[in-house]
């Protein structure tokens, strides 16, 4: 089976963006994605070029188009945003986006009037239906199709970076989990998700699909959900890891961390480098501690059971991508991942405002509605003492 991969001419960068809709009143995530998308739908065209149906009806999945920067993705999203903004308010909605809601019941939800979603809850049943999840991917341009699985078995490296850096899904319908990214344990029930598998190439890769493919597990290549995977038909390579980031600032940290790695390693390749695959278990290991420790986590950094504090991990590799990051133009985006380590991820936010709010998580999707709307806090979090196991909220108002 042969997958044409459609090469891009330079580090290419896209993002999408998974965003929720409440309702202002209850806090609750609400359907209205249908109503929303069909008047943002341009007249005569099938769809909105960049706001399309995520699996639930109470998420609108927003995309840049090709950009050559950072600065330019988050541009991109930010028109869009706008746009959906505007169409949430007239219908009583707000638009915010985390890992997962921190109070919706997942059992409330309508799913998108798309066949390959229905098809999708039909095939995966429970694993599928409980994906009440949202996450923010980013594409970035590979030059040729040798590259793309050196570049992304290298990248798995970097796993526990970008999920200590995007953490944002402390709780679950209504309980602290106790972990930083409850999202990644309720994607990692779906078969295809996950870290990635460590192929050779792409001719292994054509044969790993053609077997999924040839044996219904899959339909398409499209149905593989790895944590950091290719994508052929956009020339990419797509890192899926990250939860659902609150802020456009949070995004562009991340896109730039993304673009400057990818375009270091390919740089790497044209001079001869042979990129590292690090052993499954350290990988493993490493993305359970960002999991649950978050920016506290401790990583294993090499098979002799080194560990380090992923957040010194982070600085040390923002020090050394940005002098990439200036000849790409993302610096000021990359140096805003320090920023996110001064006033805390969102996961440290989130639970900062339950503590402060006797455990009430509506008043948690009322800062991220605020963060939404007016970016990244200046302050940090105030320290949160141990584990806020809320049980069932009430109280709360909405700014």
């Amino acid at each position: 089976m042969q997958i044409p991969f459609s090469s891009s001419e330079r580090a290419s960068l896209g993002v999408e963006w998974e965003l929720q809709l409440v309702d202002l009143e209850t806090r609750q995530l609400t359907a209205g994605a249908n109503e929303i998308l069909e008047e943002m739908r341009p007249e005569g065209a099938e769809e909105h070029p960049k706001a399309k149906h995520e699996l639930l009806q109470s998420t609108v999945e927003i995309i840049t188009g090709i950009c050559s920067t950072a600065g330019e993705a988050t541009t991109d999203l930010a028109g869009t945003l706008a746009e959906v903004q505007a169409q949430a308010a007239t219908r009583g909605l707000g638009v915010m986006c985390a890992g997962t809601h921190p109070i919706t019941d997942w059992q409330t939800q309508l799913i998108s009037p798309k066949e390959r979603y229905h098809r999708l809850v039909e095939d995966m049943q429970w694993p599928a239906r409980r994906l009440q999840i949202f996450g923010v991917h980013v594409h970035v341009g590979v030059r040729a199709p040798e590259k793309a699985f050196p570049i992304v078995n290298a990248l798995t490296q970097y796993v526990p970076h970008f999920l200590a850096l995007s953490a944002s899904s402390p709780f679950w319908v209504g309980c602290d989990t106790g972990l930083a990214s409850a999202r990644t344990k309720v994607f990692e029930g779906m078969p295809t998700a996950g870290l990635p598998y460590q192929l050779s190439g792409w001719d292994e890769f054509e044969t790993y699909m053609e077997t999924l493919i040839s044996t219904h597990a899959i339909e398409s290549v499209r149905e593989v959900w790895w944590d950091i995977r290719p994508h052929p038909n956009f020339g990419t390579v797509e890192l899926r890891i990250c939860d659902g980031l609150p802020t456009l600032d949070e995004i562009g940290a991340v896109a730039a961390m993304s673009q400057c790695l990818v375009e270091q390693m390919d740089g790497q390749l044209d001079r001869g480098y042979t990129l590292p695959s690090p052993a499954r278990w350290v990988l493993q290991e490493n993305k359970w501690r960002a999991a649950r420790h978050g920016l506290d986590a401790d990583i294993v950094v090499d098979e002799k059971g080194t560990v380090r504090p992923v957040r010194q991990a982070v600085l040390d590799l923002v020090d050394d991508l940005m002098p990439t990051a200036k000849r790409l133009g993302c610096a000021a985006e990359l140096a805003d991942v320090e920023r996110v380590l001064r006033v805390g991820a969102s996961y440290q936010r989130q639970r900062a405002v339950a503590a402060a709010h006797d455990g009430d998580l509506r008043c948690v999707v009322d800062s991220l509605l605020d963060e939404m709307r007016h970016g990244l806090p200046d302050e940090p979090a105030a320290p949160v003492p141990g584990r806020v196991d809320t049980g069932s909220c009430s109280g709360g108002h909405v700014a």
